[in-house]
């Protein structure tokens, strides 16, 4: 199974719960190839619980071979942008 993008969009409780339960049924029985560009660090707000998000993460890395890749984006080479807006994990405002 390859999942793109994993961390885009933040997922709602059931669907992490959901997510975790696949990472699971894999683990040490099929592979499973994941991208995102969201650092580990940030998986624990994209699944609003950081002991799932470690608990999959620790999973995921066991025996895996972990990529990572930095520079530009390719898509943006030769259209004149510098870079893209920074990422962010969490959110500071205060609903009001």
């Amino acid at each position: 199974i390859i999942v793109d993008e994993v961390g885009y969009l933040p997922f709602e409780q059931d669907a992490a719960n959901l997510f975790f339960q696949l990472v699971s049924s894999r683990y040490e029985h099929a592979s499973l190839i994941l991208t995102s560009n969201l650092p580990f660090s940030g998986w624990g707000g994209v699944f609003g619980d950081q002991a799932v998000a470690a608990a999959m993460i620790d999973r995921i890395v066991h025996h895996a071979d972990v990529l990572t890749l930095k520079g530009a984006s390719y898509r943006l080479r030769g259209r004149g942008i510098d870079s893209l807006p920074s990422i962010r994990t969490t959110t500071d405002e205060t609903p009001g």
